[in-house]
């Protein structure tokens, strides 16, 4: 059997901002001296005059991004997810947030898939901080397939983007003739009728290969992939909700205010149901191998299996 290829989502993230930068000459990239690890040194090659290096003040960056998209550019501001959502957020919740401008964020190195950078650039908190914004759209791709759709309907949509990219290499899955990718709109990988998995970003594709384990102890999963956590698909959840009647959510981010608390208003609100979340709970991390960080705190398939086989 083929190996599965993989590719770092910042990876993606790079390439695909080179391919839009072709078809619209208003793309324009801002880094904070982190280019060779956001990837958009890809960029800065193919357009080296509409690259920015703003130098380490993310802050600042996010101010001259809002500006860029008052004269009509398309600004992608680019750093770690610390830096992006953590350090910047108070520019980016009044500078961009407020006045609902056209800019894009392009945060890599997000989770504990940052590994051996350990927890004070392990961002676990970024979809929460990014959530309570108005108007933020939050999107968390899955694989590189994933991952270049969301760059373009970033473009394509007027208003600010939120986009979480990882430091890992990770398996392509969505590569079928049948994929497709809209914001605010979920997909439902894998049918089952007795318990539903929901899952967002890296995490994905361990929930389909922890739903493989389970169908072998004779649980018939639902996997539904949620790349868009807000504005997040309600219809998807609440149908999901009322057939299986127990979810489980899964994260590679905080349990408090991420995926699995989105999932949760939507449930309490429409269609009350049990929902156990998966994810880091409530600590920082450590240093160490992203594979072994994900691992130890049970976000492979083999953890994922263990805590929803000890929690029906």
């Amino acid at each position: 059997m083929s190996e599965v290829k993989k590719i770092a989502t910042r990876e993606s993230y790079g390439n695909a901002l080179v391919e839009l930068g072709k078809e619209h000459d208003n793309v324009v990239v801002l880094d904070a001296d982190l280019a060779s690890a956001t990837k958009t040194n890809i960029f800065q090659k193919a357009f080296p005059d509409r690259h920015i290096d703003c130098g380490i003040a993310e802050s600042n960056m996010m101010g001259v991004a809002a500006g860029l998209s008052l004269t009509g550019k398309v600004p992608y501001a680019s750093s770690f997810a610390m830096f992006a959502a953590g350090r910047a957020f108070e520019q980016v919740r009044n500078t961009i947030g407020y006045p609902e401008l056209n800019v894009k964020i392009g945060a890599t190195h997000a989770g504990i898939s940052v590994g051996e950078d350990g927890p004070t650039h392990q961002c676990n908190e970024d979809i929460a901080l990014m959530r309570t914004i108005p108007n933020m759209v939050i999107i968390n791709p899955s694989d590189d397939i994933e991952a270049r759709a969301a760059v373009k309907a970033a473009y394509e949509h007027v208003g600010p983007v939120y986009m979480r990219f990882g430091r890992l290499a990770i398996p392509i899955f969505n590569d079928n003739p049948d994929y497709k990718f809209e914001i605010g709109k979920g997909v439902t990988l894998r049918e089952g009728k007795d318990i539903t998995i929901i899952a967002t970003g890296l995490e994905v594709y361990h929930t389909l290969e922890a739903a493989k384990l389970l169908e072998a102890d004779g649980i018939d999963a639902r996997v539904i992939n949620i790349h868009t956590i807000k504005p997040i698909d309600k219809d998807i959840i609440v149908k999901a909700a009322k057939e299986t009647k127990k979810i489980f959510t899964v994260e590679e981010h905080s349990i408090i205010g991420g995926l699995g608390s989105a999932v949760c208003d939507v449930v309490c609100e429409n269609a009350p149901a049990p929902v156990y979340k998966i994810g880091i709970r409530d600590r920082f991390c450590e240093s160490g191998p992203a594979v072994e960080l994900i691992h130890k705190y049970k976000l492979d398939a083999e953890g994922i299996y263990e805590q929803v086989k000890a929690n029906l």
